[in-house]
């Protein structure tokens, strides 16, 4: 039995929750037992003892499925055989294996780094690499996008130094506050390459300009563009060629590279500083060998196929097409990110969950902190692995959904593909059916 202190304690735990669940922003986590042979089938345990049941994932990380794929799993596996499941400490506590000095070897290979630093996750990655640099410049301006993740958000505050604001995109803004700071302070633009939730793309090209006239270092976040576009897997900047002209590429092995950690890539004495000072780095355990290995396969792995990213970008580019010919609302972008704006949080978790429990198609709802009130979402993600078959399953229960809730539609049109089918010899079975 509780203590009157501690039930008052509890009582505002207990209010706190409700206000969220008013607000409709409590958020549910789904039972789900990922299959690394069926992705982006999965079973979903339902509560309440029901019977579990196949779905389909249209909102995994995983972009490219790499987490599935015979050479992570197999290099993983080796690996845990071979060095057991731990790391047995910190990186200054028996924690530096061989494995993560390799795999930081690929990693500022990839973007022409002369060193990278691994970090638990890409959230810690960010809020150790932003606040640790910034914090080791005098006097250190960080001018930071708008529409920065949280995890860069967290390591500007964490810095202790002021910060400007410049509004999304807007290298014209940035620009004004660069001219009005002075030029001999030290300063550090931070920004993303890709925006996940909207999908758009920053202006690498001339934020590198404004910073390079302007003296200005810059720490670009890759997270949700590395493995998936440039030549090697490189992100954005590699693909644009400006990876070179970039001080700090900072990006995650949990998405695109389908296993777990974050790290960043830059000049040796600048990793060498961050290594030495962020207190996230010295007092986290390391990596395990057998994630490390894993993600070490799958950034070799992708430094030499392209056959991953065409598949991708194919089927982001019929998932797009399809739903805007059905009139289903998609935020157009340039990338390979697919949202469906339901712009109301109660309708959007709605929408969810009748997908799941009607139809078997898990897409989470994505509302407010995650984005502004107003414009709720659910976002898609298409993979290699998903097909043409699953394309068509998905509009037709999206178009179910929208007349059961009364959602607006769009005006039907039909837009051309933006990529060639993926070629015959691709990777995956799903894949090569598709292509013939």
């Amino acid at each position: 039995m509780l203590t009157d202190d501690k039930n008052g304690r509890n009582a505002h735990f207990a209010k706190a929750v409700q206000r969220l669940k008013d607000e409709r922003r409590y958020r549910v986590f789904i039972d789900l037992e990922r299959d690394a042979d069926r992705f982006p089938t999965a079973l979903w345990r339902p509560e309440g003892g029901q019977k579990p049941r196949d779905v389909t994932i249209w909102c995994s990380n995983d972009y490219l499925g790499m987490g599935c794929h015979p050479d992570v799993r197999g290099a993983a596996t080796a690996s845990a055989n071979q060095h057991g499941a731990g790391a047995g400490g910190t990186r200054n506590i028996s924690g530096t294996h061989h494995r993560i000095i390799e795999l930081e070897a690929e990693l500022a290979d990839l973007h022409g780094k002369e060193a990278g630093l691994v970090f638990t996750s890409g959230w810690i990655s960010n809020l150790a690499g932003i606040s640790t640099i910034a914090s080791l410049m005098p006097n250190c301006l960080i001018l930071s996008d708008a529409l920065n993740h949280n995890s860069m958000i967290e390591g500007v505050r964490r810095a202790g130094c002021e910060k400007q604001v410049w509004r999304h995109n807007d290298v014209e803004h940035l620009e004004a506050l660069l001219k009005a700071a002075d030029p001999a302070r030290a300063k550090l633009i931070v920004f993303e390459s890709l925006y996940s939730m909207d999908g758009d793309i920053a202006p690498i090209e001339k934020i590198v300009e404004l910073a390079e006239r302007y003296n200005a270092m810059t720490y670009i976040d890759e997270v949700h563009a590395v493995g998936m576009y440039g030549p090697r897997g490189g992100g954005i900047s590699e693909r644009d060629g400006l990876a070179h002209r970039i001080d700090v590429i900072e990006g995650t092995l949990a998405k695109g590279f389908g296993s777990l950690g974050g790290y960043i890539a830059g000049d040796s004495i600048v990793v060498d500083a961050v290594r030495s000072y962020a207190p996230q780095f010295i007092f986290s355990t390391t990596l395990p060998p057998m994630v490390v290995s894993g993600a070490c396969a799958a950034v070799r792995h992708l430094k030499a196929s392209g056959v991953e990213r065409e598949g991708h970008q194919y089927m982001a580019s019929v998932t797009k097409h399809a739903l805007q010919a059905a009139g289903i609302p998609v935020k157009d972008n340039p990338s390979h990110i697919v949202p469906v704006m339901v712009n109301d949080a109660e309708r959007c978790k709605a929408a969810s969950d009748l997908l799941l429990r009607r139809h078997d198609i898990y897409i989470q709802p994505i509302n407010f902190p995650t984005v502004a009130i107003g414009t709720e979402r659910l976002r898609i993600t298409p993979t290699p692995r998903h097909t043409e078959a699953h394309v068509s399953v998905l509009v037709e229960a999206l178009v179910d959904v929208w007349k059961t809730l009364d959602l607006p539609f769009t005006s039907a049109r039909i837009l051309p593909l933006r990529r060639k089918a993926p070629a015959a010899d691709c990777v995956y079975p799903e894949m090569r059916k598709a292509a013939e």
